[in-house]
């Protein structure tokens, strides 16, 4: 089993939160306001990320941003490597998405497989009038032409290290470690 060791914090509690700050600000600036959009975390710490993008949304416009849940288990392109037998699960997504605004909210982005799957998902579950692209840590490699359009930080990697990303509501803490294999 491979051994991971820390080689550095990239972010702590207080950065997470500027990052998200920012991103939010920019959410509203892009869309000028909030009206129609609808926040998208790709489960698993794309949903506190997207909570957290909608908490700081409505501290600043007063308005609440609906958060749905994506889980793309079954759009992936790595399925039967991850899962022998693929799970179904609920997509705790009931409302109506067309002639939306998705905003898709995820922790990292690397080769972009991720984004992709879904994608996909969202094309089977209504018709947006856009979809963008907010992702906490941009970290390079992409295997496919898809670029994030806001982005906490952008952190070169090499292939051999493994973005860390650590909320509280999930992992107890919040932050950003980038860890290589010994």
């Amino acid at each position: 089993m491979n051994k991971l060791k820390t080689k550095a914090i990239i972010l702590d509690e207080k950065a997470i939160g500027r990052a998200t700050t920012r991103i939010a600000n920019e959410i509203i600036e892009r869309n000028k306001g909030i009206d129609d959009i609808i926040l998208v975390g790709i489960k698993t710490r794309g949903i506190p990320f997207a909570e957290r993008l909608a908490k700081k949304i409505y501290e600043i416009e007063g308005k609440k941003v609906p958060v749905f849940t994506l889980d793309i288990t079954l759009y992936r392109d790595d399925l039967t490597e991850i899962y022998k037998e693929p799970r179904i699960e609920d997509r705790a997504f009931d409302k109506n998405i067309d002639n939306k605004i998705i905003v898709l909210v995820d922790d990292v982005i690397f080769t972009g497989r991720t984004v992709r799957a879904a994608l996909d998902a969202l094309v089977d579950l209504g018709r947006p009038s856009k979809v963008q692209l907010a992702v906490l840590i941009d970290r390079g490699h992409r295997e496919l032409p898809i670029k994030p359009d806001y982005v906490g930080k952008n952190v070169p990697t090499s292939r051999n290290e493994i973005v860390d990303v650590s909320f509280k509501e999930i992992d107890g803490l919040d932050r950003v470690a980038i860890n290589e294999k010994k």
